[in-house]
């Protein structure tokens, strides 16, 4: 643990002195959403539409932030001084897994007013404690599988393509989850919680995924 906390404080000490993730991240989504305003020309959108674009801009700023996340560790050797360190090399995993996870949770905290405000109308308003437990289970499927894809595409030539061609694919079924459990939620008049089984298949992926690259993720530093 105490391995964690140093990789995942150093991690944020950096991000915090050269913003090179979370304003990209940040910027895009918005600006994404202010695109969906103007060109579905309608004043407000609701129910699986809504979750569409919802979805869709989440994922795709927060795999700005899965091509950054080894991107120290290639540049200035901290693959080679893990590899040295007596440490557990999971440990590197479970830190970049939770940086991955507190970007996205800063990236939503300012994209879903920007979302509410430019795309949603001023009487319907989501129920902010299903919304939360959705995301943070979709969350966890990214940080885990980004994390994971980020690791194989780092050493790579053309990181910035392989990442999301990876990635994509793997996150279909989180997405789809994610998106079903979003769309009622965003009804005019709509649920309070997501259902259930959408719950339970990203709690499912999210374990799945996890002992996946708890499994592999040695072999992919020795590589």
């Amino acid at each position: 643990m105490r391995t964690v906390l140093t990789v995942l404080r150093k991690d944020l000490l950096l991000e915090l002195r050269t913003f090179e993730t979370l304003p990209a991240m940040i910027l895009f989504s918005v600006s994404t959403f202010v695109v969906f305003h103007f060109a579905l020309d309608q004043s407000t959108i609701a129910g699986q539409l809504a979750a569409g674009v919802l979805t869709a801009t989440l994922l795709f700023a927060g795999l700005l932030g899965v091509n950054r996340l080894f991107v120290a560790e290639r540049e200035q050797g901290g693959f080679d001084g893990f590899l040295l360190a007596p440490v557990d090399r999971s440990a590197l995993l479970v830190a970049k897994a939770a940086a991955l996870f507190i970007f996205l949770v800063v990236l939503e905290v300012v994209a879903l007013p920007a979302f509410a405000l430019l795309l949603l109308g001023p009487s319907l308003g989501p129920p902010l404690g299903g919304v939360v437990v959705l995301l943070v289970l979709a969350d966890l499927a990214l940080a885990v599988i980004g994390t994971l894809v980020s690791a194989i595409a780092i050493r790579t030539r053309a990181r910035d393509l392989i990442g999301p061609i990876i990635a994509l694919p793997l996150l279909i079924p989180a997405l789809i989850a994610t998106a079903e459990g979003a769309g009622p939620l965003l009804a005019v008049h709509g649920h309070t919680f997501p259902e259930g089984r959408w719950l339970l298949i990203l709690a499912l992926y999210d374990l799945v995924f996890a002992l996946l690259a708890y499994a592999v993720f040695d072999f992919l530093l020795e590589d």
